[in-house]
């Protein structure tokens, strides 16, 4: 049976809900997950999507598989990655999540105007892909930052044992086109690109045709 390229690929935000009818999330479209599965088909490999909730059609062609929150992505990429050649994690899943759903759809009434809520953590789906990944697998991972963005990108490159990171800023979301920038595991900037998403797609996988160790996997 003839082998491909398997490249996981996250994409789109999460959901984590507070009660039965209201969510977190925020504003990813997904189109950067879009643009680098239609890369990766250009390139005659198969696209291994795991999407939370988006409007729009991924290519023809890719593996998708549907999730809506943080856990069930990072479930599900858990299991996948092991027999994929890297991740591109370009998903924007939800940094945290309510210590407690509550059953009942919270009202608000005379009596109660106002409301707290406890935040925890959301498992960090790159740094622990980080961990386990193998000499012949690599990682790209998405910074989107408001301030200190290189910093912050470093620090998340370093954290996640990324091959390269992606910096970019909330006027990406959505977006066709937007500024981005491209470090290395050394912290060196590779690219920088005001650009459509597709070009950057592109760009990305020009880096990783140079500099990462690529095995082909055999697909099942």
């Amino acid at each position: 049976m003839p082998t491909r390229q398997r490249i996981l690929i996250t994409s789109g935000p999460t959901r984590e809900y507070l009660d039965p009818v209201r969510f977190l999330t925020n504003g990813s479209s997904g189109r950067m997950g879009a643009a680098l599965a239609e890369t990766v088909l250009e390139r005659g490999e198969l696209p291994v999507i795991v999407s939370g909730p988006v409007a729009l059609v991924y290519p023809d062609g890719a593996e998708i598989h549907y999730v809506e929150t943080t856990e069930q992505m990072f479930e599900c990429c858990l299991q996948l990655f092991p027999d994929c050649n890297g991740i591109i994690g370009a998903a924007a899943p939800c940094d945290f999540r309510p210590e407690y759903f509550s059953e009942q759809k919270l009202t608000k009434s005379e009596e109660n105007n106002s409301i707290v809520f406890r935040f925890v953590a959301t498992p960090d789906i790159l740094a622990t892909l980080g961990q386990i990944k193998q000499q012949n697998q690599w990682i790209i991972g998405f910074a989107l930052e408001t301030k200190n963005g290189r910093d912050h990108a470093l620090r998340k490159l370093k954290r996640k044992n990324c091959d390269f990171i992606v910096l970019n800023s909330p006027k990406s979301i959505d977006n066709e086109t937007a500024s981005f920038q491209i470090f290395n595991a050394s912290g060196e900037l590779c690219a920088d690109l005001n650009c459509s998403k597709k070009t950057l797609a592109k760009e990305i996988f020009t880096l990783i045709d140079k500099y990462c160790i690529v095995t082909t996997k055999e697909m099942s």
